[in-house]
């Protein structure tokens, strides 16, 4: 399988005055295509700066990212906004949708803003809604929706635009555990139908262990990379 994710030497340092703080040290790692990763560590270990690195939310200071085949830290943030509307998805843990919009409208956004037929983008918006359980709910507002219903309607925004790759950021961490447990569930029938690559952030060890693949991360540094099977992990090599 191709490498839909390459970071190299990838490194982030942020300026506090005169001093220096490396959040992210040196990382190297490819994640391919079709497959799940998780990355994990502590608090304060660089899990969610990485995915942002990754996801070319954020430039690194010193390294390379090369997403979908493009080599994203050299692009300008309109250029890595195009790359990331094309091929990407995002889940994140506080939902982000935008309240003056129903569920339908936060869906369709995506495509919206490719310009793409608003009939095509409204079709497609009500069957992925309807695919995790809100084809009732497609005009509510999201303050008249549960945390669960947000996050519902947050991961059908994510797969409008069929992305190749899907970043979540502790996407259950905010659920309580039943919840969070059907949105896991939701997220990997997904990720399987849709044949999307996964890479997501998490403190839950059950849910890392769901993943094919988990990445600890500790005080910047990859400290652990392990494939994972359903009776033993292994290290990756």
């Amino acid at each position: 399988m191709s490498k839909i994710l390459e970071v190299k030497e990838l490194s982030r340092v942020f300026k506090s005055g005169t001093r220096e703080l490396t959040v992210v040290n040196n990382i190297s790692f490819g994640i391919e295509e079709g497959t799940t990763c998780a990355i994990v560590g502590p608090s304060g270990s660089g899990k969610t700066t990485l995915l942002g690195l990754c996801a070319g939310l954020d430039r690194p200071s010193s390294g390379i990212v090369n997403l979908t085949g493009t080599t994203i830290n050299s692009l300008s943030e309109d250029e890595r906004a195009s790359v990331r509307n094309k091929h990407v998805g995002f889940v994140f843990q506080t939902f982000q949708l935008v309240p003056t919009l129903t569920a339908l409208e936060n869906v369709m956004v995506p495509l919206e803003l490719r310009g793409e037929a608003t009939s095509d983008v409204r079709k497609r918006a009500i069957e992925l809604l309807t695919e995790v359980g809100l084809g009732d709910r497609v005009h509510h507002y999201p303050t008249q929706l549960s945390g669960g219903e947000q996050q519902r309607v947050a991961i059908a925004r994510a797969f409008i635009n069929q992305p190749k790759i899907l970043f979540a950021d502790e996407p259950t961490g905010n659920l309580d555990t039943e919840t969070g447990e059907h949105i896991e569930e939701l997220i990997f029938n997904l990720n399987k139908s849709e044949q999307t690559t996964l890479v997501l952030v998490t403190h839950d060890i059950e849910l890392a262990n769901k993943c094919d693949r988990i990445i600890r991360l500790k005080n910047g540094k990859v400290e652990s990379d392990e494939l994972v099977s359903m009776n033993d992990t292994e290290v990756a090599g």
